[in-house]
């Protein structure tokens, strides 16, 4: 009988604490074949440490590519900022968060992203308003903005057009399509 070392193995919490990601994205980066998996007759993940490192290696922190594109997400919403980011992340994008047009301005004078995806409706300075400040203050085109609102109409696709905007997606957005459309302007 082998030998087997019992701390070479983590449940799922301990590997998602591992890696700084919560359980559910490291659920589906296993499911994905991103981060090997032993799965117990129980049905339970393990991981090993070893594989856990070299994804680490391979990724850097929280999963992340080392070069995937910047994607600054601006959204006063916490929780689509979560679902977005987890996913944007497991495409190989690296995304940074704004709860407001004003820590988005302020993560663009911190880095410049390849990509802003911008709520349209956010309290105090609106997304058209921060499109207008990115504008301005970078060039007409420098940085592309995809802009996402619940209300969409003729209206809002053609001040989206002329205020520089590269996309208008509707919310509820389909993540996909969201995704897609990232992929088109920011490919990874």
């Amino acid at each position: 009988m082998a030998f087997r070392d019992d701390s070479e193995w983590l449940t799922l919490g301990q590997a998602a604490r591992f890696l700084g990601v919560a359980q559910s994205t490291i659920r589906k980066w296993s499911d994905a074949g991103r981060v090997p998996a032993f799965y117990t007759p129980g049905g339970h993940r393990r991981y090993r440490r070893s594989d856990l490192e070299t994804f680490l290696d391979r990724s850097g922190p929280r999963g992340k590519p080392k070069a995937g594109p910047l994607v600054l997400l601006v959204d006063d919403d916490e929780k689509l900022r979560k679902l977005v980011r987890v996913n944007l992340e497991f495409e190989g994008y690296r995304v940074r968060e704004a709860g407001s047009a004003e820590e988005g301005l302020s993560a663009i004078e911190e880095a410049k992203p390849d990509l802003v995806l911008l709520d349209v409706m956010m309290p105090q300075t609106d997304g058209w308003e921060m499109l207008r400040k990115i504008q301005d203050q970078y060039g007409a085109g420098a940085i592309p903005v995809v802009m996402f609102s619940g209300k969409v109409d003729d209206r809002a696709l053609q001040q989206a057009s002329t205020g520089g905007a590269k996309a208008f997606v509707g919310k509820p957005f389909d993540m996909q399509q969201l995704i897609d459309q990232t992929k088109q302007i920011a490919p990874v």
